[in-house]
């Protein structure tokens, strides 16, 4: 009995009566424009006391409210909004987007339509039952005190039909109530279905997904190859200045200049990174390093460190792409950086970029010296470069190879012209 009672009467099935009502009252303008194509269509100058007309107009405005419906997106998302507050849908089963297709307008249509027309009958029901079945619960008493029967049929006058007038009345509250709840819960099983979002908003979404997570990829091999390359060169150069500390006052100043020459630049190349963030570069943002004109100080920087490097550049890297040359640069620093990690300094790292054809050559090779060193977490900048070298449609390896730890990677060049210029093969 109290579930029956919860079900008719509680707080969710007046929300979702609310909702009836509000599509009741979005389908007046619908129905007073049918009452505009009825009545000189049918001569009928007194549409509010003809149920049948007033039924007509009413049947009449529903397909204007579809076509409302459909022609502009913004409903869906309003009726979303609705159906989740007063209908208790969860809000991943609607879309919060505005129909875009023939497929989702068509939905909306369709849903906007059951909305004002089962909003509408139920409004029209809110309306007249409650009076009269007040009418028809107090008419003993009326009947017995004064004498009247309110306009009543004459079978109402006998003693048992008076008798059961309240018991009428109450039912016909009772069955208003378990209108609204059905077609309250029919509003709440169609929500899914009609304002949910379609194969081709699911399909929109997931490419919204991944292009923030290529964006948070992106922000994530930045940071790593940028920042970790300093913080592995400064860990190296304090840690040789520490020893010599006592003994060399003039290499930890040379040391020391270092760590804040790298420091500075990294501060600037972060910014650089953080930019990966905004709609688009801001004025004063610190470009992006690249090969032909950061490399040099690349190599400067990492023999600093205590790393003596060998660089042979058998091309002209202010002859590369961009796109390359930025790429290449994050590459070459990645294999000094994990040189430094793993060897410590004191070794010497080979660094060789030449072009073989239509792709870049670059290879890092260092000698090993026992197993590398596992860090905890470790391991996310050779798959950094795997994902630089995949994205311009080129290789990576990395292994060892004859006693040496050896980085090889191969990218297209006249791919990430077209790339940049947006121009294909002629």
């Amino acid at each position: 009995m109290r579930s029956g009672v919860r079900l008719l009467f509680g707080g969710r099935a007046r929300r979702r009566w609310i909702h009836l009502i509000l599509g009741g009252a979005l389908a007046m303008p619908y129905v007073l424009v049918g009452q505009v194509i009825v009545g000189p269509a049918l001569d009928s100058r007194y549409l509010l006391g003809d149920l049948p007309l007033q039924l007509l107009s009413f049947a009449l405005g529903l397909p204007l409210a579809a076509l409302t419906a459909a022609v502009f997106p913004m409903t869906r998302p309003l009726e979303a909004g609705a159906a989740r507050t007063l209908c208790g849908i969860d809000a991943d089963a609607l879309s919060p987007t505005p129909a875009q297709g023939r497929v989702a307008r068509g939905r909306t249509a369709a849903w906007f339509t059951l909305h004002l027309g089962l909003g509408g009958i139920v409004s029209g029901m809110s309306l007249a039952v409650p009076p009269f079945a007040v009418v028809l619960m107090v008419l003993p008493l009326f009947t017995t005190l004064g004498g009247t029967r309110l306009g009543m049929p004459e079978v109402l006058g006998e003693p048992w039909a008076l008798a059961l007038t309240p018991v009428a009345g109450l039912a016909m509250l009772v069955a208003l109530a378990g209108c609204a709840a059905g077609c309250g819960a029919l509003l709440a099983r169609a929500a899914p279905a009609l304002l949910g979002p379609t194969p081709e908003d699911r399909l929109a979404a997931a490419e919204a997904r991944a292009a923030d997570l290529a964006v948070r990829n992106r922000l994530a091999r930045e940071l790593h190859d940028s920042v970790g390359h300093a913080l592995s060169a400064v860990t190296l150069q304090a840690s040789a200045a520490r020893r010599v500390l006592d003994s060399d006052p003039g290499f930890v100043r040379e040391a020391l200049a270092a760590i804040e020459e790298t420091t500075r630049r990294t501060v600037g190349e972060l910014d650089a990174v953080l930019g990966v963030l905004r709609a688009g570069d801001a004025p004063g943002t610190a470009p992006a390093p690249t090969l032909a004109a950061d490399l040099d100080g690349l190599l400067a920087r990492t023999r600093a460190g205590g790393l003596r490097v060998r660089a042979d550049v058998g091309v002209e890297p202010a002859a590369l792409p961009d796109l390359v040359s930025r790429e290449a640069y994050r590459i070459v620093q990645e294999g000094l950086s994990n040189a430094l990690r793993h060897t410590g300094g004191g070794t010497e790292v080979t660094v060789r970029i030449a072009a073989a054809g239509e792709h870049l050559e670059i290879t890092v090779t260092n000698p090993l010296h026992g197993a590398p060193a596992a860090r905890p977490g470790g391991g996310h900048g050779l798959r950094g470069v795997a994902d630089r070298a995949r994205l311009l449609g080129g290789t990576a390896e990395a292994g060892r190879a004859g006693g040496v730890w050896r980085l090889h990677v191969r990218l297209p060049m006249r791919a990430a012209a077209w790339a940049e210029t947006g121009k294909g093969p002629e």
